[in-house]
């Protein structure tokens, strides 16, 4: 193998640094020791979804089209796949140069592209997704017992134990499979993610002897990997960090609302699709007695706490209400009873947290815009100074900066994103869709600006300053270590620890046209990690 990419989501050095200090990752220590490392500064937002695309395209959002976990149909969403992915990725570029890859559990990378090599999708496809080339899926099964992309109990909060060592399972048959692939295919250039680094902060907050087991989990992998492939230089990086937040959970529809930017609605109207799962019923019970006025009591509550449809439903499960709503009422009309964006009859708002930002209601751009195009500029202005006098309960600034969105986002996909950046203050707070309360308490812990980079190998310099490192660099930086001219589109150079060829034009990239993911088992993991609210 020429070169392998290890993806570790959510790796940061406040978290590695205590493991290297506790000789708990051998393997991954070594990689940092003997090569160059540095903070990789992540993009806004720094998010999975989006923060994985640019880094193997090399592109910001605005040039590769997903900004989120979400994408947006005017007021209407659907989970993101790899047709909205539309520049290329690190192994179409090799393919292109004539090399083979393997490449397991990236996430967004469903459906892959025909390649010369093998792709196993990681999050956001389905439990059984399309892979590379046909019936390689089964053949990893056949090989190392069995495949999943997802813990079996990921969706159950009360799984506990149970689902934590069907993380540590899960990292095992990323290794595995990886392994198996790259013996069959013999690659040039590899590719492998470990998702539960970021996972085990979300589902098991401040248990820091889970995290040290994933981790030492994922170091036993990269060690076996290691030692089978033998790659000639090693790339490790990050696509954020992960750290305590403190400060609060910023409801900013709310604060919209408030100063008039932002129409509410409780008829349900002004609920959009992600608040409902399809025809889905809390139980069995044939009984549905006395479900009207419990749908009327929790419609209150919900509309005080901010309660979403997906916290909702496990509340209700937890605290055995679901017996009283019954079979036949939807707990989604519980949510849309209670208050919601009126998104037809808004300025602005805010639709999903991990966008960091607002979106104008523009006329003759979103289905029933409000914003005169002629107006926007001015609008959007008075936008950000309002959104910059937003302070936190202690009276401190909730933003260390609101822009527009060209300050971060630019390139042919730029109008599908928000229209004003708002980055909280050291990500110590959080953002909620949902209008509620003005402020809430955030997720313990949560994503984090600085991740992680390190480069070891043959043609590595070790001594390179690789400060200043961007997630943007890191697909120029394997492109240079496989040989392959970096892009001119990417928005990032190959790190100087490597020797890199000087930059090429290639063709306009032919995107496949996007398509549906419709998978609502999707939708219910993001849920569960509170990216969907």
């Amino acid at each position: 193998m020429q070169t392998l990419l290890v993806g570790l989501d959510a790796a940061c050095f406040p978290v590695l640094r205590p493991l290297f200090e506790d000789d708990e990752l051998p393997h991954l220590e070594s990689l940092f020791e003997a090569g160059a490392a540095a903070e990789l500064e992540s993009q806004i937002p720094p998010w999975t979804a989006s923060a994985w695309p640019s880094l193997y395209t090399g592109a910001n959002p605005g040039k590769h089209g997903v900004f989120d976990f979400l994408r947006f149909e005017g007021y209407d969403w659907d989970i993101v796949n790899a047709t909205d992915v539309r520049q290329r990725t690190l192994w179409e570029y090799a393919d292109e140069a004539g090399l083979t890859s393997v490449v397991v559990n990236a996430p967004v990378t469903s459906p892959p592209p025909e390649i010369d090599g093998a792709v196993i999708p990681g999050y956001l496809a389905s439990e059984d997704p399309t892979c590379h080339p046909d019936g390689v899926l089964n053949d990893v099964r056949d090989a190392i017992g069995e495949y999943r992309v997802y813990a079996r109990n990921e969706t159950d909060e009360r799984a506990g134990d149970e689902k934590f060592e069907e993380y540590l399972e899960l990292t095992r048959l990323r290794g595995e499979a990886f392994r198996h692939l790259s013996d069959r295919f013999d690659p040039d250039f590899g590719f492998v993610q470990f998702q539960k680094t970021d996972a085990v902060f979300h589902d098991f907050p401040g248990d820091q002897e889970k995290v040290r087991q994933v981790y030492r989990a994922v170091d036993e992998q990269v060690g076996a990997i290691l030692d089978a492939c033998d790659p000639d230089a090693v790339v490790v990086a990050s696509d954020h960090g992960m750290g305590e937040y403190d400060g609060s959970e910023v409801r900013l529809n709310r604060h919209l609302r408030d100063e008039g930017w932002l129409d509410t609605t409780t008829d349900g109207r002004g609920v959009p699709s992600w608040f409902q799962i399809k025809d889905e019923r809390l139980t069995e019970s044939d009984e549905a007695d006395g479900g009207a006025p419990v749908l009327e009591r929790l419609a209150g509550a919900a509309a005080g706490v901010g309660l979403t449809y997906q916290r909702g439903k496990a509340v209700l499960e937890r605290l055995g209400l679901a017996e009283f709503v019954g079979k036949h009422v939807p707990v989604g009309a519980v949510f849309a009873a209670s208050e919601a964006v009126d998104f037809t009859a808004s300025q602005a708002y805010l639709r999903s947290p991990s966008e960091l930002g607002v979106r104008l209601n523009v006329a003759g751009r979103d289905p029933d815009g409000v914003v005169d195009p002629d107006e926007y500029e001015r609008v959007r202005d008075e936008l950000i100074a309002l959104l910059e006098t937003v302070t936190a309960p202690d009276g401190t600034p909730v933003f260390e900066e609101v822009v527009p969105r060209e300050a971060y986002i630019h390139g042919p996909y730029a109008e599908d994103a928000v229209d004003v950046i708002a980055v909280p203050t050291d990500f110590q707070h959080s953002l909620s869709a949902v209008v509620g309360d003005p402020f809430g308490d955030p997720e313990p812990y949560n994503h984090k600006r600085d991740g992680v980079v390190a480069l070891s190998g043959d043609g590595v310099d070790a001594e390179a300053d690789l400060s200043g490192a961007h997630l943007f660099d890191v697909a120029p930086t394997v492109l240079a270590a496989l040989d392959i001219a970096p892009a001119e589109v990417m928005d990032g150079d190959a790190l100087p620890a490597v020797d890199a060829p000087e930059t090429a034009s290639y063709d306009e990239y032919a995107a496949t046209e996007q398509t549906a993911t419709e998978d609502d088992e999707v939708a219910r993991r993001l849920s569960d990690l509170g990216y969907l609210e």
